[in-house]
């Protein structure tokens, strides 16, 4: 049986994070299970899954070696928000907090390709395999893998996403909100330039963002009810094109659809228990928000930032329950108001009587007209509150 001090069952980004952080900073022996590719390879087009990197997330990625072995990324130096059934809204700049910059878009597979690149001088080991059952053992964890396997660790993570085999196998209970909604994601390319802005349009059925991956290309999540998803996913790239273009007012002209449209339901799922004794959950296994604001990854970059120093401050043997509740309680509650905080975006957005539609706007209009509100709100979003 192969022995380890720590298990990571998932090697996507948040997975290979923790990796590194603990390879870095300690000797401790490492093994990632990761069933599919955990270097993916970067073509000539983007990716249509990206996320946007906050700047107290590529400080993250700086600190670990990533930042610049990440072969492409996007910066951003604006946001902003429109909204179709009110006068509402929403502009934020870098140079208002005297910031070189929001934040980044970054394709998933860039970052991740990267991370791996940094885990190339470390001694982590990576296991091919499906994760079929674990055991509690007096040391920690024993565990079967689809390849008959076994292992042992004094500590296991589960950083394998939102379905997580191993929240499941602990018996760790979750809560559910099913949004009843799609994300429908593609990239496009713009008669005109994206401005090195993220935009987001509030429509009175659905959410467009467009997150810009080059000055003229950009990454769309469309945010919409079932019913609409199944519309829009049923028209021809055409069709999707001018429906898309005329959703944010044909601000950049007309858009072309440069990849199959596709989509994946929303749903926010939050564990009740982050750890266990020996068990510690983080990224989308402990808390999976709504996409509206691209957030995910930077809370699952900041539960690795916390869980590792936590572990490395401590004296106290690796696993101790008392150091892993320790990361659960400073973690809980930023992850817990940024899923709620998105939840209650999604339902003010998506209500559209007269009265709301009123007070959205005139929201809208107060933070932007003050300083302090929306130096405060743009602070939460980039990570620097």
């Amino acid at each position: 049986m192969s022995q380890f001090d720590v298990v990571i069952v998932g090697g996507g980004m948040v997975g290979q994070a923790f990796a590194l952080s603990m390879a870095q900073k300690t000797n401790a022996s490492i093994a990632i299970i990761e069933p599919n590719n955990p270097r993916p390879k970067l073509g000539k087009d983007f990716h249509t899954r990206v996320s946007a990197i906050t700047p107290t997330s590529e400080a993250f990625l700086t600190k670990l070696g990533v930042w610049d072995l990440i072969k492409r990324k996007h910066v951003f130096t604006q946001t902003r928000v429109w909204d179709q059934n009110s006068h509402g809204c929403l502009d934020f700049s870098a140079a208002d907090d005297n910031l070189t910059h929001l934040g980044h878009i970054i394709e998933n597979d860039a970052i991740q390709s990267a991370m791996f690149a940094a885990l190339s001088d470390t001694k982590v080991k990576f296991i091919n395999a499906k994760l079929d059952s674990i055991d509690k053992t007096d040391e920690g964890y024993q565990l079967q893998l689809d390849n008959d396997q076994p292992l042992s660790c004094v500590l296991l993570i589960g950083a394998d996403g939102a379905r997580s085999r191993v929240r499941d196998l602990t018996q760790i209970e979750f809560s559910e909100t099913n949004y009843q909604q799609k994300a429908i994601i593609c990239n496009i390319r713009s008669d005109k330039g994206f401005e090195d802005t993220t935009w987001q349009r509030f429509l009175s059925n659905s959410i467009i963002a467009l997150l810009p991956l080059s000055d003229n290309e950009a990454s769309v999540v469309w945010s919409a009810e079932n019913q609409l998803a199944n519309e829009l996913l049923s028209l021809s790239s055409q069709e999707f094109s001018d429906r898309l273009s005329a959703g944010v007012e044909y601000r950049f002209g007309q858009f072309e659809v440069l990849n199959k449209v596709q989509a994946f339901p929303l749903i926010e799922r939050s564990a009740k228990d982050y750890v266990k004794e020996n068990i510690a959950l983080i990224g989308d296994a402990a808390h999976n928000i709504h996409p509206l604001a691209g957030q995910g990854v930077n809370l699952g970059f900041s539960d690795v930032s916390e869980l590792s120093d936590q572990l490395q401050s401590s004296s106290k043997p690796l696993g101790d329950y008392s150091v892993l509740r320790a990361y659960a309680r400073a973690r809980r509650l930023d992850n817990e108001l940024m899923a709620k905080t998105m939840t209650g975006l999604n339902w003010i957005y998506k209500e559209n009587n007269e009265p709301l539609r009123w007070l959205r706007g005139f929201g809208m209009n107060l933070i932007n007209e003050n300083s302090t509100l929306k130096s405060f709100f743009q602070k939460h979003a980039t990570g620097k509150l």
